[in-house]
Formats: C-alpha cells, structure tokens, sequence
C-alpha cells in the first residue's frame, strides 16, 4: 500500500467510525447514512484509491475539475454527486457525468439540467438546495432557495423530463438565526423534508453535514453527509 492510499485509508477509518458512533447515539443504523467522499482539489489517483478502499459515493463541486477526473475514473462503480453552485453554461457538462445534482435552487437551472438530460439520455437525481439564511431575495449567500420556494421548485423538478425530485440539501448557515446551531439548522431540514414527502415521497435523501459537524446531521436525521478535508486533508495554501 503507498503512504498516500495508507493515509487515506486511515482517515476513512477515522471517519467511518465516527459515523459509526453517531449513528449508535442516535439510534440509527449505520447503513442509513451514506457516506459522500468530496474529492475537491484532488486528482483522479486519489478517487481511484478511495475506490479500492471501498468507497462508493464521489463528489465534487466544480465542474471543471470534475469533467476530467470523472473521465478518467469512468471504469470505477462510482456514483457522481455535484454539490456545487451550478451555472447553467456548465449544464451539458455536469450532466454527462453526475448521477445527483445537490444545488438546484432554481427554475431556469431546472429547464436546462432537463433539456440537457433528455439529450444525454439521462436521469438525473435532484435535490433542492434550501438557504436557511435566506433573506429578502429569497437566496441564500451560498446559494440555495428559500423554505417557502421548496414546493415550487419540487413541482418543476417533478414535471420536468430526465429528472426527479430525490430530496433536500443545505449547508450551516454562517448568518441568520441558525449561524453556529448546526444540529438546530439540520433539524429543520428534516422537518422540510417530511413536507416535502408528503407531495414527493421518493425525494426521501436528505444531505446535510460536513467534516466539522457531521454528528449533528447524523443526529438530525442526515441520510447523505459530505466529507472533504476530514478524508483526504486540507491541500497548504487551500485552508
């Protein structure tokens, strides 16, 4: 095993069994929480050593890093999540390789990851990513939709050819009244996502959580957590 596929195996571990504990806290099996490995900033190496160690939930949130490096690993049972902001002139591309969307906060993204899906052949999974910072404009400052515009956007999704709604996703607000109450802010999103499957009952993935706060979305009720720098390190100069 190389040093570099040595380390990551190791801090898997350490994140697997952190999981692990938060799931028994929460009374949760361990197989209800899926386990998303954000390879942002890494090559396609790296992806492939993940792989070997087990790994099957890939994301990334650039599509110009990730067009190439899901290329290249094309032979891996991988599945492809995006889970940055989504422009719209990088559409056609994220299509050709994502099997799940995490940012789709509104109806012009909509119209174009459909049209672009059709094209493709494609079914691509939706979830709609909620601001709970969101103010005025009804957007948050990383993007994401407001509570109030979830049913909407799910109906377009639901309606829209090539995709499906498959759940909700948010990211702690850093302002607002959640700012610093990550498990409260995880716990509204599972209270959205109950309403949500009232209309939707198979939008039932709820990604929540990162590397600093994964147990309070496990707590939560999180079915996806997103982990970067907790599995594969922070890159110097990245922070």
């Amino acid at each position: 095993m190389t040093d570099r596929k040595g380390e990551l195996a190791t801090n898997l571990a350490k994140v697997e069994e952190r999981i692990s504990v938060a799931c028994a806290a929460a009374g949760r099996a361990r197989e209800e929480v899926t386990l998303v490995v954000v390879t942002k900033t890494y090559p396609a190496d790296d992806v492939r050593m993940l792989a070997e160690l087990g790994v099957r939930h890939v994301a990334e949130n650039r599509d110009q890093d990730a067009a190439p490096k899901a290329a290249a690993c094309a032979d891996l049972p991988l599945t492809w999540h995006f889970v940055g902001q989504l422009q719209t002139n990088k559409v056609r591309s994220v299509v050709g390789y994502a099997d799940f969307v995490h940012s789709v906060d509104r109806a012009r993204l909509v119209t174009s990851l459909s049209r672009e899906a059709v094209r493709a052949g494609r079914e691509i999974g939706c979830l709609i990513q909620v601001a709970l910072d969101a103010g005025a404009s009804g957007r948050g400052e990383r993007g994401g939709v407001a509570p109030a515009g979830i049913a909407e956007l799910a109906g377009l999704v639901a309606g829209a050819e090539g995709l499906r709604p498959a759940g909700l996703m948010t990211v702690a607000p850093l302002t607002g009244e959640y700012a610093g109450r990550e498990q409260a802010a995880f716990e509204r999103l599972m209270d959205l996502s109950t309403d949500l499957r009232r209309d939707h009952p198979a939008a039932n993935m709820v990604s929540a959580g990162m590397s600093a706060d994964l147990e309070q979305a496990v707590a939560a009720g999180a079915t996806h957590v997103r982990v970067g720098s907790a599995v594969l390190g922070v890159r110097p100069g990245l922070g």
